[in-house]
């Protein structure tokens, strides 16, 4: 073995290693669409005396981590998100409504003699007249005490006494706690003047009377004390956990508030992953029948790379979420890809070469494939970056499993796909047998494609008619129906429901709007499920629509729920545009310095076509669009692309030997001779796709869906509108006049086996005299 071989061995060994290691010692974190939970954003506010930056913004997160802390929550999470907003994650939680309540209650604690009943007006300034537990008004002075001066709050039970739950306040101001108590002593007993009130958000919760035993002047010391009433056990924790957690710097709102069955979240894990398994298999099987044992090598790589991005998840400590898993299962079809191109690539050199070998024809397939795996990954990267950089949430955690995706498959496919092959095809018994390789025979598609010789570029403006045909039938939707856009961009709250029968969704419909909610969208979701979304919706509504719903379907179980709030929809518009604006962008730039402007465009034009289409059929479908739908749609931008980059890099490699060609005819030949991969590529994705749109479950329906119609339009369009679209804008159709036409990029010959063959791009002889094989004659205008 050579050295350079022996290096990426050793090194093959030390990341497989590596990832082994990683995947056997630090478990990936599940998001809470996977194990249950709720999750809710939170924004603080700016007031008169307090701006919400991000100081302030860091006093309240650990305001909070205290109260959540409280809340007895396992695992909880808080982290804040820019200068102004809080993440927090609770799994296990189902009823978002109190964790709601406990976060974003400000909590204002304040202590105050009591002046005497109240009636009228208040007659100072710093007094307030506020309504007692039992509803009589009282006339209160000044704050004595405030919750700063809380050390700390209890719920206590005290059988003994029959007082029930209470709890205990500890003050830090031992001193003002006994002189606002002497003070009040010092009235007789029975007036309310001795009476001593807690208020807490502008609400007497507690007005008791300084004991008898209390003399005037000397006051209760030690600081502590009881608020009794008629407390259960959960009022009392929640009033300890409230005084105890203090006063928020500044008011915090729910801009958004997601909640996760724990059923749907493992039916989720169980349907993907049961996805995962047969589209894999579908594909592995394909794999090894086209490309025997490259593809069975093929096959080990791939498991290799899911190890590696498994590893690599765990490494960075990412969120695994449902998206993040259709992911990394969609990037399973992605990785076959970069193996299918070098193993195409070593069959048209071993096919090309006097005296072939494997050896030299794998060396020679790695080495001429690198360009386009490299261009093709690096415009998917781009999308995952801007998933990352512009989402939120679940599909952020898309866009992070999409770029991990990204890097290992070229990890797999260029190093341990190498190793392994450059091993197999060095032994004696793969020399004896070079058919076994998979790579001695060109295979039926290139074949087929050799005999007939399609002259696909002939007219190209023709195709382009067909795509704008089809661009205007497809976009027509979005005028005629309209978009049906998410909670995620619109704002408001969405609630999946698991009914015991099924529920008609007009029946629900008029049942809503006569209790009160005409303007509630409902559309059936499975079976036994259906949605409900309004425009603005609080929990004690919720709980209202929870009713109804359930009378309906005789009893309903809430799977999922989603809150968002106006202006962080209006956030998430904003930045999806964005996204598809430096997308579509990122992609011209990076295209043009690649190849060159005319190029980039044609890519850019292509993807825009695929855009459009995407987004007229779901409107035609009447399918919403999401978040979820967002992803697919960035994933779109970077998947199609592929085909496109692959086919201008053979254009690219065929214009610089044939300097001077018809570019019509040049495009005829690169699209010939990389069809098998694009045919191959395709069916790989497509096993995938189709297993998790069949078994992946209702939440991942519409997210394969969309992949698929991105496959199969992202696949003609690199064909039938890329390159069409590239010759056009080149404007070269025909060779100069008065110049003699260079030779025919790759004409037709015969080898020693008696099969139609092309010349290797990589030290070939000049092609052999022939019958013109592109797409038009020398010097006429395609």
């Amino acid at each position: 073995m050579k050295r350079p071989a022996r290096v990426r061995a050793l090194f093959a060994l030390a990341v497989i290693a590596l990832s082994l290691y990683i995947a056997a010692t630090v478990p990936v974190r599940l998001g809470l669409d996977l194990r249950g939970g709720t999750q809710i954003v939170l924004e603080t506010r700016s007031t008169p005396t307090a701006e919400a930056d991000k100081e302030a913004t860091g006093r309240t997160l650990e305001v909070l981590r205290g109260r959540i802390d409280a809340l007895g929550v396992s695992e909880p999470t808080i982290v804040p998100s820019g200068d102004n907003r809080i993440i927090v994650e609770l799994p296990g939680v189902q009823d978002p409504r109190k964790a709601a309540d406990v976060l974003g209650r400000t909590a204002q604690l304040s202590v105050h003699p009591v002046l005497g009943p109240g009636s009228g007006r208040p007659k100072g300034k710093d007094e307030r007249l506020l309504p007692d537990e039992s509803g009589e008004r009282l006339r209160l002075g000044a704050a004595s005490l405030t919750g700063r001066d809380v050390e700390g709050a209890e719920a206590r039970f005290d059988p003994q006494s029959g007082a029930g739950w209470h709890v205990t306040v500890d003050f830090e101001d031992d001193e003002g706690w006994a002189r606002l108590t002497g003070e009040a002593a010092c009235h007789p007993a029975g007036d309310p003047q001795r009476r001593v009130a807690i208020v807490l958000d502008d609400k007497i919760i507690s007005s008791p009377q300084v004991d008898p035993s209390v003399s005037c002047g000397a006051g209760i010391t030690g600081g502590s004390t009881q608020i009794t009433g008629s407390f259960s056990s959960d009022e009392a924790r929640e009033l300890a956990l409230l005084i105890h957690g203090g006063a928020l710097p500044v008011p915090v709102e729910t801009v958004e508030q997601r909640t996760v069955g724990p059923t749907l979240g493992a039916e989720a894990v169980a349907a993907s992953t049961w996805a995962a398994v047969v589209g894999t298999a579908l594909t592995a099987v394909f794999i090894v029948v086209v490309y025997r044992l490259m593809g069975i090598l093929a096959v080990l790589a791939l498991a290799c790379y899911g190890l590696i991005s498994y590893a690599a998840l765990a490494a960075l400590g990412a969120t695994l979420t449902l998206p993040g898993l259709a992911g990394f299962v969609l990037t399973i079809g992605m990785a076959v890809d970069a193996n299918v191109l070098v193993f195409e690539r070593a069959r048209e050199e071993y096919a090309a070469r006097r005296r072939p070998s494997g050896r030299s024809a794998l060396t020679a397939g790695f080495k001429g494939a690198f360009s386009a795996i490299a261009d093709s990954n690096i415009t998917t990267l781009i999308a995952a970056v801007l998933l990352f950089l512009f989402a939120s949430g679940p599909v952020r955690g898309f866009g992070v499993t999409l770029g991990i995706g990204v890097l290992a498959s070229m990890i797999s496919t260029l190093l341990i796909t190498r190793v392994l092959a450059e091993y197999a095809v060095a032994r004696r018994w793969v020399h004896r047998r070079p058919r076994s390789t998979g790579i001695a025979s060109t295979g039926r598609v290139r074949d087929l494609l050799t005999r007939r010789d399609p002259q696909l570029m002939r007219r190209p403006r023709r195709w382009l008619a067909v795509s704008a045909g089809v661009l205007v039938l497809t976009a027509s939707g979005v005028a005629v129906r309209g978009l049906d856009f998410g909670v995620e961009f619109t704002g408001g709250r969405l609630i999946e429901y698991s009914t015991a029968r099924p529920v008609d969704p007009d029946r629900a419909r008029a049942a809503l709007a006569d209790a009160g909610f005409p303007q509630a969208v409902v559309q059936s979701s499975g079976d036994d499920g259906l949605t409900v979304r309004t425009e603005k919706l609080g929990n004690a509504e919720a709980a209202e629509v929870a009713e109804v719903v359930g009378g309906l379907g005789g009893g309903a179980e809430k799977v999922r729920d989603e809150l968002i709030g106006p202006s962080l929809g209006d956030e998430l518009r904003r930045n999806a545009l964005i996204a598809l604006g430096l997308a579509l962008g990122a992609q011209l730039l990076y295209l043009a310095v690649r190849f060159r402007w005319t190029f980039g465009t044609a890519a850019v034009g292509a993807l825009a076509h695929d855009v459009v289409i995407l987004i007229g059929i779901f409107a035609w479908l009447g399918k919403p669009v999401d978040g979820v739908f967002l992803a697919a749609l960035l994933t779109v931008i970077g998947y199609s692309v592929n085909d496109s980059v692959v086919v201008f890099d053979r254009i690219r490699e065929l214009r610089s030997r044939h300097r001077g060609a018809p570019p019509a005819q040049v495009a005829n030949r690169a699209i010939l001779q990389t069809f098998p991969r694009t045919v191959n590529t395709g069916i790989g994705a497509a096993f995938v796709l189709t297993a998790l749109a069949v078994l992946g479950g209702s939440s991942l329906t519409d997210f394969a869906l969309a992949l698929l119609i991105g496959l199969a339009v992202g696949t003609y369009s690199s064909v039938f509108t890329a390159a069409p679209l590239a010759i056009e804008l080149d404007g070269r159709g025909a060779a100069p006049r008065g110049t003699k036409p260079a030779a025919p990029p790759a004409a037709a010959s015969r080898d020693r086996r008696g099969s139609r063959h092309e010349p290797a791009e990589e030290g070939a002889g000049p092609a052999p005299a022939g019958r013109p094989t592109g797409g038009a004659r020398p010097g006429s205008r395609p």
